[in-house]
């Protein structure tokens, strides 16, 4: 499998729609590739709090358009990063838009964990409360976003309800970039499966980005990884890694802790 992490420089200075317009041309140029992923909220940036209200868009607003478009031009499955999405019934929400090689949506999924702790995305924005997972030709994906990485539990939900592959969408600030590359590895080696984990470039608000988008494989070892500015990380794997790490260390089997009850 092929996937291409687009690793989209957020500066001010680039209004959304031409930022959009340039993204889906990038998502164009991935043809051949089996999936591609862009970072969080790229469109206004991950720390342009007062962008969210007024850039926030419907589910089907126009980066949805534009993104199902780009996916159906270039033929791939594209995880298309997360919008501020404007809910017409509630809160705003930092969703992730999934669509598959025809343009469809396939999945959408609601930051389960918000950043901030008493201000920004934490009291701007909702909590979503559903785990997405979304099949694809050999390989099923798990969906998290940005500070989800630092909630296992998370994780290993997405493992029991059947991810391989694990994609991260993130706008993740410089100054804590160890932590990302950490909690990538960890979040790969735990659960025995590959990670992909898509950054943004550039500054958000003042808040210089720590890019360095990075490919983990089940056993923790780093398959790819980009560098501070915006780039294109492209890598092969297989995903018939997972069921053979799985076998040959079969760690999850040992499971104790956090297990479902069996039903009765």
């Amino acid at each position: 499998m092929r996937a291409s992490l687009i690793q989209i420089a957020v500066n001010e200075g680039e209004s959304v729609d031409s930022r959009r317009q340039r993204t889906a041309a990038l998502v164009r140029q991935q043809a051949g590739a089996d999936l591609v992923v862009l970072p969080e909220l790229w469109t206004t940036g991950a720390f342009a709090y007062e962008e969210f209200g007024r850039e926030a868009e419907p589910l089907e607003g126009p980066t949805y358009e534009t993104m199902a478009k780009a996916a159906s031009d270039a033929g791939v499955w594209l995880h298309a990063g997360s919008i501020p999405e404007r809910d017409p019934e509630g809160p705003l929400y930092n969703t992730s838009l999934i669509f598959s090689p025809s343009g469809e949506l396939a999945a959408a999924y609601r930051k389960i964990h918000r950043f901030g702790f008493d201000k920004g995305e934490a009291v701007l924005m909702g909590a979503g409360r559903d785990l997405v997972t979304v099949r694809l030709p050999g390989t099923t994906l798990g969906v998290a976003t940005c500070y989800d990485l630092r909630f296992p539990e998370l994780f290993r939900s997405l493992v029991d309800a059947g991810a391989e592959t694990l994609v991260i969408p993130a706008g993740w600030p410089e100054r804590r970039r160890a932590h990302w590359t950490l909690l990538a590895q960890a979040r790969a080696v735990e659960n025995q499966a590959f990670v992909l984990a898509c950054g943004t470039a550039g500054t958000h608000a003042g808040v210089p980005q720590a890019g360095h988008s990075i490919v983990v494989d089940p056993w923790g070892e780093v398959l790819a990884e980009a560098g501070p500015d915006e780039e294109v990380l492209t890598v092969d794997f297989d995903p018939a890694r997972v069921a053979t790490t799985r076998e040959q260390f079969p760690a999850l089997k040992d499971r104790v802790l956090g297990l479902r009850p069996p039903r009765r």
